[in-house]
């Protein structure tokens, strides 16, 4: 499926989990997604019901340019991030900017894109192996951001293991948006399109009648 924007994605995703997804693991989900956002710069969800917090998710934004997994302040923000602190710590593992500066992943895939632009490689990891045994408490949604250059434009495939689309998609996509722009800054192509393969998407039943309230 292919989307304009990200609110038209948010909206007729929700429909279609609302109306078909299965019940599973307490939500209601849809497996093996993919979909793509035809324009990711038009990254704010509009949707009144939504209530989306654009100086929250620029907040966000900055809290992972700076790869600093101490959770402590963005949590008096959105206390979700409390509850996914490693016990005995104030760190998480779902700041996503603490792997991009990891063996300069992001740093590479810069390099490798103005080397190259028919370059395969452009990939970050949002996994390290050695770390499984803290993942159990807060695990990343999205696994992998793979960049590559496509008719002169940046594009981003973003492979995902489970997203919650109301909270995850919503705030995660717009995170993707801003680094494609961080991107494409520095190689200096022009934003193309964001693609994106979820395993799970799902909705959480405090969300189920959102559209009805």
């Amino acid at each position: 499926m292919k989307y304009n924007n990200a609110t038209d994605a948010f909206e007729l995703l929700f429909k279609d989990i609302i109306a078909d997804g299965v019940d599973f693991a307490g939500t209601k989900a849809l497996f093996n997604q993919s979909f793509t956002l035809l324009n990711p710069e038009d990254k704010v969800v509009t949707t009144p019901e939504r209530k989306f917090n654009k100086d929250y998710a620029d907040y966000e934004w900055s809290w992972y340019l700076e790869g600093n997994r101490d959770a402590s302040e963005i949590a008096e923000r959105a206390k979700i991030w409390k509850q996914m602190m490693v016990p005995t710590t104030t760190e998480v593992n779902s700041n996503y900017g603490y792997f991009w500066k990891y063996n300069d992943q992001l740093k590479r895939v810069i390099n490798d894109l103005k080397l190259n632009k028919e370059t395969r490689r452009a990939i970050v990891v949002h996994y390290i192996l050695h770390e499984l045994d803290r993942y159990k408490y807060d695990t990343p949604c999205n696994d992998v951001l793979n960049f590559y250059i496509k008719d002169d434009k940046l594009h981003l495939t973003v492979f995902a293991r489970s997203i919650g689309l109301v909270f995850g998609f919503c705030n995660d996509q717009y995170t993707f948006a801003k680094l494609m722009e961080y991107v494409s800054r520095k190689t200096k192509y022009p934003v193309g399109e964001m693609h994106w393969f979820v395993t799970n998407l799902h909705v959480y039943p405090r969300h189920y009648d959102m559209f009805n309230k």
